[in-house]
């Protein structure tokens, strides 16, 4: 259409510039019968082209390629979409997933009161240890020291003894929670075995056994610590009654012969 245009445009001006030319004005005739021409056989192969089978399926591409396209978000979508198997909201499954949620705060609170009182077990036996350390060097140092010396160690050695109170007490104190949380784990464990949720009682029993481990192994250091201190202060009741027996038998050697002679 865009030659036929041009080759209007030309064959128009040829005429207005050529009134006076005969032989220009035929040309321009010629031109214009040599573009009806070619728009008639433009036209032609147009009709051919659209009848062709060719041309039928060209149309259709469109319509299948919206199908393929469709069913191709389609799929794509249906990927993307997970695909999780919804339980089934019975009585029984809620009542497991609440046995879950029981064992799992149960399980945190065995954890907190296990760390404290492992925490506290272990101060109370340092705090033994370094008792027995001060008995020892009080013990050895009997008879060696001199009333202000012996004055200042024993001010030391009773704020020790203190100290040692204070974290038995302690102890005391974190072992009735921690107890507390060994029978909440002990129900709730049973509590999920019997709603199906095998994981979650396995799981609580295995966190008891290792807190119960943990704990007896501090509980069998201290008492260790509180072993030695009893010895030590045997000993220290020992040599103090060796010192006293000394000093009586050295005042008695002092005293004159006549004041022991009997009349």
């Amino acid at each position: 259409m865009q030659a036929f245009r041009n080759c209007g445009l030309c064959a128009s001006g040829s005429l207005v510039k050529g009134r006076t030319d005969f032989l220009v004005a035929r040309r321009n005739m010629a031109v214009l019968r040599l573009s009806a021409a070619c728009v008639q056989l433009l036209k032609d192969k147009a009709n051919v082209f659209c009848r062709s089978p060719v041309h039928q399926r060209l149309l259709r591409l469109p319509e299948v390629a919206r199908s393929n396209r469709v069913a191709f978000s389609l799929a794509s979508s249906l990927c993307a979409v997970p695909f999780t198997q919804v339980e089934n909201l019975s009585h029984e499954s809620l009542i497991r997933r609440a046995s879950c949620l029981v064992t799992d705060s149960a399980n945190t609170y065995l954890s907190q009161t296990t760390l404290a009182l492992v925490d506290a077990l272990t101060q109370y036996a340092k705090a033994l240890h370094t008792l027995i350390a001060l008995q020892k060097r009080y013990i050895t140092s009997i008879g060696k020291l001199t009333p202000a010396e012996e004055d200042s160690i024993w001010q030391v050695i009773i704020g020790q003894r203190v100290e040692v109170s204070d974290r038995l007490e302690e102890c005391k104190r974190f072992e009735s929670n921690w107890m507390n949380a060994i029978n909440i784990c002990e129900l709730s464990a049973d509590a999920a075995y019997n709603s199906g949720a095998e994981h979650a009682c396995t799981a609580t029993k295995t966190n008891l056994q290792v807190a119960q481990c943990k704990v007896e192994e501090l509980r069998k250091i201290s008492k260790e610590a509180e072993k030695k201190l009893a010895e030590t202060k045997a000993e220290e009741i020992q040599r103090m009654a060796e010192y006293a027996s000394s000093i009586d038998i050295h005042d008695l050697e002092d005293i004159p012969e006549a004041y022991l002679r009997e009349d």
